[in-house]
C-alpha cells in the first residue's frame, strides 16, 4: 500500500508541475520500499530534432536517501552526467549521511508498484576501459565482449570460457546511446550472472560511451 501511495504522490507532483516522467517498466522488484527519501526528476523534452533533459532536484534534502526518477526515454549520454554531478553534490556536502543511499525508481510491470534499484557505489566513467575484458551493452538485444557478438542467454557461460592465466577482470560498459529503461534492464540482468571467484572480477565502475 505505500508503494501504492507513493506512486500517486509521483504523479500529483509531476501533475503540478504539467510535466510527466514516463517510468521504465521492468517485470521484478529489486527493493520494494525505500523511507526518508528525496526525489529527483529527470524529464524528457524535445526541441526540433533534438531530445533534451530538464532535471528537478528542488526538493532535494543531502541527508536522506536520493530516488532518482528518469523517464525511460532520455538516452543515458543525457542522464549520466546529470547522475554524476548529483553524486559528486551529494557526496561532497558536509551534511552527508553515510548511511543515506540512491536509488533508481521504476514501475514493476507485474505486481504494478513502485520499485526501487540501489546504485550508491556505482561510479561512472565517460571513457572507454584500457584493460580487461571489455562487455559491452549496445542494446538490449546485443552484447559484445571484446568485439564478439554473444546471445544474451549465453553470457554467462561464455564469460567463465574466457581462459586467461590469472583471475579476468570484466568492464560493463554501456552504449551512450542506450535509452535509460533498456539500461535499467540491462543491468538487472548482469547483476543476475552467477559466478564464483575468482573466476569473475567486477568493480563499481561503470562505462558509458
Amino acid at each position: 500500500m505505500k508503494n501504492v501511495i507513493v506512486f500517486f504522490s509521483f504523479l500529483l507532483i509531476c501533475s503540478c508541475q504539467k510535466k510527466e516522467v514516463l517510468l521504465p517498466q521492468i517485470s521484478e522488484t529489486i527493493v520494494a520500499d525505500v523511507k526518508d527519501h528525496s526525489p529527483i526528476y529527470m524529464f524528457f523534452e524535445t526541441k526540433e530534432m533534438d531530445t533534451l533533459i530538464a532535471v528537478n532536484r528542488k526538493n532535494t534534502i543531502i541527508s536522506t536517501n536520493w530516488l532518482f526518477n528518469i523517464d525511460k526515454r532520455l538516452p543515458l549520454k543525457l542522464v549520466v552526467p546529470e547522475i554524476k554531478k548529483l553524486q559528486e553534490k551529494k557526496e561532497n556536502s558536509e551534511h552527508k549521511n553515510k548511511a543515506a543511499e540512491n536509488y533508481f525508481t521504476y514501475m514493476d510491470s507485474e505486481k504494478k508498484t513502485l520499485a526501487f534499484m540501489p546504485f550508491t557505489e556505482t561510479v561512472y566513467k565517460l571513457v572507454k576501459p584500457t584493460f580487461g575484458v571489455i562487455v559491452f551493452i549496445k542494446s538490449i538485444s546485443e552484447i559484445r565482449v571484446n568485439g564478439v557478438k554473444v546471445n544474451k542467454e549465453d553470457l554467462q557461460s561464455y564469460l567463465i570460457s574466457i581462459e586467461s592465466d590469472k583471475p579476468n577482470k570484466f568492464q560493463f560498459c554501456f552504449s551512450k546511446e542506450l535509452l535509460f529503461e533498456d539500461y535499467l534492464k540491462a543491468t538487472i540482468f548482469l547483476k543476475s550472472l552467477k559466478f564464483q571467484l575468482p573466476i569473475l572480477q567486477t568493480s563499481n565502475q561503470e562505462f558509458i560511451y
